[in-house]
């Protein structure tokens, strides 16, 4: 059993683990975590001792095949209660995340199947994350940023990088949502700001949005 912060510094691991193959800094879940490098210091000594971690010094900190399926399973459960907000309660793709925190720590496991059952067993979230099954296994879904796009390239929206409700409401205000085709009309090589095209209206969008969308 795990305690509600350790699991949430499982599953901080477990995201940072997406973006890059090596050790992950106590700085970075620190920074991920919004806390201080003494108290990930500290946590990562007890997840140690549970098996579920592994920390060599100037090596960062991975997740041992235990580590990930406990994390892949929180994130599982996450996922799923974020579709269900969406479905089944009617909130809004910008108000799911902070509720689906809170019942992401929900234990039982006949809940969550039963869940993803009612649901139809989606594979993806609202923000276009892929939902792990039930062995923590989820498909790897080829994207990019849409940052990284050259003018006159173009692609379609699944998914965003940052789900904070602020974001998330920008985007609705800017009517961009998932399954948009986007294309990058001009690129400003000052400061990366791009022009883009969706459905024939043509605006201007600043590299920090760029760089939390992503697109296929």
């Amino acid at each position: 059993m795990f305690t509600q912060t350790e699991e949430n510094y499982l599953k901080a691991i477990f995201h940072l683990s997406e973006i890059s193959s090596k050790g992950i800094s106590t700085n970075a879940i620190a920074k991920k975590l919004a806390t201080k490098a003494s108290s990930v210091s500290d946590m990562i000594k007890k997840l140690s001792e549970k098996k579920v971690v592994a920390y060599k010094k100037y090596q960062g900190v991975l997740l041992t095949d235990l580590g990930k399926k406990t994390a892949s399973n929180i994130v599982r459960k996450h996922r799923l209660w974020e579709v269900f907000l969406v479905e089944k309660l009617n909130f809004s793709w910008a108000e799911v995340h902070e509720v689906a925190e809170q019942l992401e720590h929900i234990k039982s496991p006949k809940l969550i199947n039963e869940l993803d059952a009612l649901l139809g067993f989606p594979k993806q979230d609202p923000h276009g994350d892929p939902i792990p099954d039930t062995d923590g296994k989820y498909p790897q879904i080829e994207k990019r940023l849409l940052s990284t796009l050259k003018a006159d390239e173009k692609g379609i929206c699944i998914g965003v990088q940052d789900s904070s409700s602020a974001f998330l409401e920008f985007l609705d205000k800017q009517n961009i949502a998932l399954g948009n085709e986007i294309k990058v009309i001009e690129k400003e090589p000052f400061d990366g700001s791009l022009q883009i095209e969706i459905a024939q209206r043509k605006f201007s969008i600043s590299n920090k949005i760029a760089t939390n969308l992503y697109i296929r």
